[in-house]
């Protein structure tokens, strides 16, 4: 790989003079295009292989009044009259030097991070094929995939051959929403013709920790979610009336990285009649991993389940999947059969039309690039991507417990690939636990990440979550991390922090 970069990076660049009507289709415009596309390889390339260099920034941060007004040339205002090829190649440069580089093994910020090499060629050939995901007879290969990929998911969830069924979906949020309408539809099927005024008040209940919204919030200890305390809340829900239906449980919440007891939760479920969703899109990459799949034990008895690979699984954004247990239930909720799509008299067999599942009409191809991998990877590559990560998250852990300077939010061992922590610096190490100490450590976390930001070494959020002041959350989803980079972030974070 190193001999790849070194050569393409000393490229000659080829020169590009014309506009884009001089580009293919245009009579003779192979050459030009072939050449306009070269350069554009050019600089994606040049971009990768200075993603794993460590020396090289995560971000060059500016404000938004500063991109807005221009820097060196680059403008994101529209004109009237087309600009030329060498400028919109220019415009590509700029755009990747002023964004964030999320494939750096120093980028700590989010949960989806790293750079795919085989998924960014997925997502290349994704874009030339240019088709939509709600027919076959448009998108026959993608379909087909989608099928085998829903189906391998299904099967590493623990659901039989004869169950399951799913679609893929633009981010976790969406397939979440997937889970609520199908559970509804379930229970009262006149919703999609009567609407929700012939039902009766529904209940939905959810963790206090990944809830922000109108929902019966189920009281957690250290983001798990307590099965005594869900009992009780369907018991005080329908003593006011209302009529609980569904439970989200999470393997893997989004801040301490906790897995709800799913088992637990289940029997729960099954004595009341409940949907269970299990929202795994940050800890369904887990069940890749023959070392850490026993911490979704129970996911088998879900109903539903979300499962982001563009997060522990490293497939590029965006790639989500909504997975149903009872096949069929997810067209029938869904459907509404628009006749320029779905014909029944067409020659081939219409139950790959799938967009009928979806409540959206165009749908992105989001397979391809997630089968190419798996291709790629093989299931045990995916499951020592996972232990890779995990075992970063323990070393981090392990060098946060013996330093003096840091304080970690919990106190156990990481169950994911969250170690959530505060820095103290020396102004603070003497003040006993209080009101004062909390609120000036409140501030550590936010100034640190400014002066982080203004320096481009590295990248980490932070956040507060309930009585607990401004910590910092280091997730682990990029391969390309190594250990050197997590002493980097502790010495850095050290550094910035020292002076407050």
């Amino acid at each position: 790989m190193p001999l790849i970069c070194a050569r393409v990076c000393v490229c000659v660049s080829v020169c590009v003079y014309g506009l884009h009507t001089d580009l293919l289709p245009a009579s003779g415009g192979e050459e030009l295009t072939r050449g306009f596309l070269q350069e554009v390889v050019n600089i994606l390339l040049g971009y990768i292989c200075k993603s794993s260099q460590r020396g090289s920034k995560v971000l060059d941060f500016h404000h938004p009044h500063q991109l807005k007004e221009g820097l060196e040339g680059f403008s994101m205002d529209l004109p009237d009259l087309p600009e030329t090829l060498e400028q919109i190649l220019v415009d590509c440069r700029d755009t990747l030097k002023y964004g964030v580089n999320t494939g750096h093994p120093r980028f700590f910020n989010q949960l989806s991070s790293g750079l795919d090499v085989i998924g960014v060629a997925g997502e290349w050939l994704t874009s030339t094929a240019n088709t939509n995901m709600f027919t076959y007879e448009v998108s026959p290969v993608f379909i087909l995939m989608e099928e085998v990929l829903l189906r391998k998911m299904q099967s590493i969830v623990g659901w039989s051959d004869d169950e399951g069924d799913g679609i893929f979906c633009p981010g976790g949020t969406i397939s979440n929403l997937y889970s609520i309408l199908v559970a509804r539809y379930h229970f009262y099927p006149e919703v999609k013709t009567k609407g929700m005024g012939a039902l009766p008040r529904l209940a939905l209940f959810t963790s206090e920790d990944v809830c922000e919204i109108s929902l019966i919030l189920v009281k957690p200890k250290e983001g798990k979610m307590i099965p005594a305390e869900l009992e009780s809340c369907i018991v005080t829900a329908e003593a006011k009336g209302l009529v609980p239906f569904y439970v989200n449980a999470t393997a893997g919440t989004t801040v301490y990285g906790a897995f709800d007891p799913l088992s637990a939760i289940a029997d729960i479920c099954h004595r009341h009649t409940l949907w269970m969703h299990v929202d795994a899109a940050w800890g369904g990459g887990l069940l890749m991993s023959d070392r850490h799949s026993m911490k979704l034990q129970g996911i088998e008895r879900a109903w539903s389940v979300t499962w982001n690979p563009h997060k522990m699984m490293g497939v590029p954004l965006q790639c989500s999947v909504i997975l149903i247990k009872k096949r069929g239930l997810l067209q029938e909720c869904n459907e509404l059969g628009a006749e320029y799509l779905f014909q029944t008299d067409k020659p081939y067999d219409v139950r790959y039309d799938t967009g009928d599942k979806s409540i959206q009409c165009g749908r992105h191809v989001d397979v391809f690039k997630f089968w190419l991998m798996w291709k790629a990877k093989g299931s045990e590559g995916f499951g020592s991507q996972v232990d890779k990560c995990l075992e970063n998250a323990e070393y981090l852990y392990d060098q946060l417990q013996r330093r003096k300077d840091f304080e970690l939010v919990l106190k156990t061992k990481p169950e994911h690939s969250n170690v959530c922590f505060w820095y103290i610096p020396p102004s603070l190490r003497g003040l006993p636990p209080g009101p004062d100490r909390d609120t000036r450590l409140h501030q550590v976390a936010p100034r640190i990440k400014g002066r982080m930001m203004e320096k481009g070494s590295v990248l980490i959020g932070y956040q507060p979550l309930g009585t607990r002041v401004n910590f910092f959350r280091c997730v682990f989803s990029n391969p390309a991390t190594q250990q050197e980079d997590i002493d980097f972030l502790m010495d850095e974070i050290a550094r910035l922090g020292n002076d407050l």
